[in-house]
């Protein structure tokens, strides 16, 4: 299975409502203490500095695909991160989700 041995690289971009960069970055930080909360990896939070593209990015490696399937789980399992996405959608135009793995013929 592709990608499955290989370290994955999960990428979120968001785009901030007029006026709202502040409370994306802020909600993106609650987010995170909820990921240490639930004993999961809190990634890092990048905000742009020049440039197009989105206001704030969150990035996070797994070492495989299962320990990356292991922490959606975890999301998906806890109240307070769907609560937490739901508020973040809110304060967006646009989001992006993207799942890489490193190149597999190295």
């Amino acid at each position: 299975m592709r990608g499955h041995d290989k370290m994955i690289v999960e990428i979120t971009n968001y785009f901030a409502r007029e006026g709202q960069f502040d409370a994306v970055l802020e909600q993106r930080r609650k987010a995170t203490a909820i990921r240490r909360d639930l004993g999961l990896d809190p990634g890092r939070i990048f905000a742009r500095l020049e440039g197009d593209g989105p206001d704030l990015r969150w990035e996070c490696r797994f070492p495989t695909r299962q320990a990356y399937e292991a922490d959606r789980a975890a999301r998906a399992g806890s109240p307070a991160f769907e609560a937490a996405k739901t508020q973040m959608h809110s304060l967006l135009t646009r989001f992006e989700r993207h799942v890489y793995t490193d190149d597999i013929d190295q």
